[in-house]
């Protein structure tokens, strides 16, 4: 189990996770691309809000599918649930403490400029 902190700690949370966590991403999305954070993914069920869900603020566009979140005290995106897969929450790796993202290798990219779900038939 590791705890998620937004900058100013208000919004936490714990997530089920290994000790040693192996799988990061990083996103090109309009959204990612500007966030520039390294993120991981759990299933919902492994992510669970602790403390600050009054401060906890929910931004979505485009689709209106994807829940991104954020404090709304600090401004840092904490989690957010992808539209490809609602049951599933991305995570903010560097709002785990001991957590160097400088440091971390072999982050994926995943192509969200070129979204499976945006494709024509």
């Amino acid at each position: 189990m590791k705890l998620l902190k937004c900058h100013c700690g208000e919004i936490q949370a714990e997530i089920n996770i290994p000790e040693k966590l192996e799988k990061f991403i990083r996103c090109n999305c309009s959204i990612c691309k500007k966030k520039g954070a390294v993120m991981s993914i759990v299933k919902n069920e492994d992510f669970k809000l602790i403390k600050g869900s009054q401060y906890l603020k929910l931004y979505q566009f485009h689709s209106k599918v994807a829940k991104h979140y954020f404090c709304s005290k600090c401004g840092i995106y904490t989690h957010h649930n992808p539209r490809i897969n609602p049951s599933l929450t991305g995570f903010n790796v560097g709002c785990i403490e001991g957590i160097d993202t400088f440091k971390l290798e072999n982050i994926k990219i995943a192509d969200g400029q070129n979204h499976p779900l945006d494709k024509k038939k």
